[in-house]
């Protein structure tokens, strides 16, 4: 069979590239072709990149207006594309400002279409539920709480566990020692807290100075701020001058593998971390008018995928506008070794790996596909 992939950021590059090796062992015959990036391009043959995400990525409300035009012409151009291939089935991969415009236009065109790690409309958007009802064929989610919300929508969703797991997996055994790390980069003997500032120029802005201040509470332990290699090495300097914190790029899990502990902004880091067996403390600051909206504008308790699929808080969620570090301090010290809450949330961490699922979901999610697709054809 044809399969179309689009993916729009480096996480949906990573997942597709699993996919795609799930799909070629379910189906033999697979003929690919793809939006996506260098993972997807090694997975299913560089000749069949149509094209690559960081020339379609665009980022935040100003970053969308300035380019509307140049969003169209992609949106445009991906259209001929679809159409020129014919695949048997679409599959969006997350980015759903872009793919749930190319859901629709499927729909319109007859073109079978799956949703691959669903848009997160149980924290903001909702509205997306009734495109997803109305233009997706079938939606594959990547969270377990979400088979309960979709199901409460009128939309019978396909869950198989969280790709995230397998790309854990598959680095788990290259990860080095905490020894080879300190020689690597140059670190001293202190235990390591690990930074994790977020992907995103505004989140690297706003919560690194917080956690710089943190780390001087700190003179016992050394932090080290994982940098996002998509952005300039300059906009983390500035955020730690003067301080003792270090920098290293590109290498989050070696610093998580590392660590005793770690400080993350909220987002799939908070799992990552988690599923690494990291005790950690999410903080996130923003405005003031968002931290007092945020209980009339999310629709979801928690912000961390931790605490949202164990469904309950496991670990502290410190969102605020302020650089007071009084709790982010209080809620680290009780999760370091010795801490009043560490060894509560190593046990909360087993149980979500319970709940996530082990290693495989990649290949599943293929074979449901697969088997789907198989069935319309008989």
């Amino acid at each position: 069979m044809r399969y179309y992939l689009l993916a729009g950021e480096p996480s949906g590059d990573l997942h597709g590239s699993n996919l795609i090796r799930g799909l070629r062992k379910a189906d033999p015959q697979a003929e690919f072709r793809f939006w996506g990036g260098a993972l997807m391009a090694e997975a299913g043959g560089p000749e069949n990149l149509a094209k690559d995400y960081r020339e379609t990525s665009f980022f935040g409300i100003v970053q969308v207006l300035k380019n509307l035009r140049t969003i169209s012409r992609q949106l445009e151009a991906c259209r001929r594309d679809v159409a020129a291939y014919a695949p048997d089935v679409l599959i969006l991969i997350d980015y759903p400002g872009f793919n749930m415009k190319m859901a629709r236009w499927a729909k319109e065109h007859g073109i079978r279409t799956f949703y691959y790690i669903a848009p997160k409309v149980w924290a903001w958007r909702e509205y997306r539920v009734k495109e997803i009802r109305r233009y997706v064929d079938r939606l594959f989610i990547i969270f377990p709480f979400e088979r309960e919300y979709f199901a409460g929508k009128g939309i019978a969703p396909v869950f198989e566990g969280n790709p995230l797991v397998d790309a854990l997996e598959a680095r788990r055994p290259t990860l080095p020692s905490g020894e080879e790390f300190r020689q690597k980069y140059g670190l001293d003997d202190r235990p390591i807290i690990a930074l994790l500032a977020g992907s995103r120029r505004n989140e690297i802005r706003d919560n690194l100075p917080l956690m710089v201040l943190l780390s001087r509470r700190f003179p016992d332990r050394q932090f080290v701020v994982a940098g996002f290699k998509g952005l300039d090495r300059e906009l983390y300097e500035r955020c730690l001058a003067g301080s003792d914190v270090r920098y290293v790029c590109d290498a989050t899990y070696e610093t998580l593998h590392a660590a005793e502990a770690a400080v993350v902004t909220s987002g799939t880091a908070t799992l990552e971390t988690a599923l690494l067996g990291i005790p950690e403390v999410v903080v996130y600051r923003t405005y003031r008018w968002q931290v007092w909206l945020r209980p009339y504008v999310l629709k979801v308790p928690w912000v961390s995928l931790v605490n949202l699929n164990l469904g309950r808080e496991a670990v502290a969620e410190i969102i605020q506008s302020t650089l007071d570090t009084t709790s982010a301090e209080a809620e680290l010290r009780a999760i370091l070794p010795g801490g009043e809450r560490r060894e509560r949330m190593l046990a909360d961490f087993d149980e979500l790996k319970t709940i996530i699922g082990g290693p495989g979901a990649s290949e599943r999610f293929a074979e449901r596909m697969v088997q789907e697709l198989t069935e319309l054809r008989i």
